[in-house]
């Protein structure tokens, strides 16, 4: 009997470890405690992912379902992969507008561009002087391309500093952290829904740039 008794204790046990190891491997429980406190305390974070590459397949999600869009991107590479391809290839659905900010290309040196490329050429040496402004530029003429088949479209230039990369929709907001150390993908994401104080900042600071932004010459 307790021998019986003796396995059936190790059996339970093991089967406690198993179900708390995995709770505690699980993404979604680890995002339940981040959830509950941002509900407490009213900043509507749903998740921080360590690295912003590792948010794109939950992006590529939210843009497809979103009625509109607002982008402010370090140099805007994303903007021609597959992640964001709903955005320029679905004539007929339910986006109303997306609006795209660039840093300015053409601002020239002492811009808030050659500055983040500065820092950049400290971690990779491949960015020689000038080529974040030229692949600004090809980015943006992407979009403007874009744009020319797409009313909703429309594409500015800031010149600000390049501290963040915001995306924000009518229901979530992405919060990329920059780091100067680091590529932009590399750099800390914060997922926000709306209502909350973190979607309402990401919507501020898309807003004031956009408010001292250009249009394309």
């Amino acid at each position: 009997m307790d021998a019986f008794m003796l396995g059936v204790v190790s059996s339970l046990l093991a089967t406690a470890i198993t179900v708390v190891g995995g709770w505690l491997l699980s993404v979604r429980s680890r995002r339940w405690p981040v959830t509950v406190l941002s509900r407490l305390t009213g900043l509507g974070v749903r998740h921080v992912f360590p690295h912003q590459r590792q948010a794109s397949q939950e992006l590529a999600a939210e843009l497809a379902r979103a009625r509109w869009v607002r982008v402010l991107a370090g140099r805007g590479n994303e903007l021609t992969r597959d992640g964001f391809a709903t955005l320029w290839q679905t004539p007929g659905s339910r986006l109303e507008s997306v609006q795209v900010l660039l840093p300015d290309p053409d601002a020239g040196p002492g811009s808030w561009l050659s500055r983040r490329e500065t820092e950049m050429r400290r971690v990779d040496l491949g960015f020689s002087p000038g080529i974040l402004a030229e692949q600004v530029r090809i980015n943006a003429a992407y979009v403007t391309e874009v744009a020319r088949h797409r009313e909703h479209v429309s594409l500015r230039f800031y010149d600000l500093p390049n501290l963040h990369r915001v995306i924000v929709t009518d229901n979530a907001a992405y919060l990329t952290m920059y780091r100067q150390s680091e590529h932009g993908r590399d750099s800390p994401c914060i997922l926000a829904h709306r209502p909350g104080l973190m979607y309402d900042y990401a919507l501020l600071l898309f807003t004031t740039a956009w408010e001292h932004s250009r249009p394309p010459l």
